[in-house]
């Protein structure tokens, strides 16, 4: 199997690339973190690596022609890019953050896709992508609206394109993680907690009382879930939106 992970050098991403490898994969990453892919490369020197802005349109061409060079084709897509983007009421955000978040979570999305899809249909009924959403995208979530509307707007180009692509035996679905444990949600909990006026504590104590077992997920969590969905197992499952949150209720 020949997968590539966008953002996946370090966080989620670096979960689910190290998920296949375990799995026997070959495993293509790109990432915009040079520091991160440097690291990658020193523990996985197996794995073939991209610099890669995923929101640039040119440099996602650089990067399946590196894909292609590197792999001779693809089985597995995982669109794993994104940022949290701003936290602010909806009057005060800039029409430059909004519009970062949409190029950086929803163009990425579809940049990588169109050029993956040829090299998709070529693995001849077995290929599969997994659109990496946010439990965002089916609950509203107030001062984080451009992010909130990315992630919804992920869970409708899956349905679609797993209508578009089915014909072809290539599967699409949708992983949903919740409150993922790391570095990034403690800056997303900082930043609400500041914008509504408590301590960090207080605010943590609000988003986990509001997940059903009132914990947080690993990245390894999601992982799982991915490379399940790309294994034979999950061979009979597409356009589906699969939340791995503990069952989070509201945002």
């Amino acid at each position: 199997m020949r997968v590539m992970v966008t953002a996946g050098a370090s966080g989620i991403g670096r979960a689910i690339a190290d998920a296949f490898a375990t799995q026997g994969a070959r495993v293509h990453v790109c990432d915009i973190d040079e520091n991160a892919l440097a690291a990658c490369s020193r523990e996985h020197p197996e794995y073939t690596l991209t610099h890669c802005d995923a929101s640039d349109e040119r440099q996602v061409g650089v990067l399946f022609d590196q894909v292609q060079r590197a792999m001779g084709g693809l089985d597995v897509l995982v669109n794993n890019v994104g940022i949290a983007g701003p936290t602010a009421r909806v009057e005060e955000i800039a029409p430059a953050e909004w519009r970062r978040t949409i190029d950086t979570n929803l163009n990425s999305y579809f940049y990588c896709t169109r050029l993956a899809v040829p090299m998709l249909r070529q693995a001849e009924g077995d290929g599969a992508i997994v659109n990496i959403s946010s439990v965002a995208g089916r609950l509203g979530y107030a001062y984080r609206t451009p992010y909130a509307a990315t992630k919804w707007a992920i869970i409708g180009f899956t349905q679609s394109l797993a209508k578009e692509l089915g014909p072809d035996g290539i599967r699409v679905n949708a992983v949903l993680p919740g409150i993922v444990e790391g570095p990034r949600i403690d800056r997303v909990i900082t930043a609400r907690a500041r914008e509504v006026g408590v301590d960090y504590e207080e605010m943590k104590h609000r988003y986990l009382e509001h997940v059903s077992l009132r914990r947080m997920v690993s990245a390894q969590d999601v992982a799982n879930t991915v490379v399940f969905l790309c294994s034979p197992e999950g061979r009979n499952i597409s356009g589906q939106s699969l939340s791995v949150c503990a069952n989070v209720e509201t945002l």
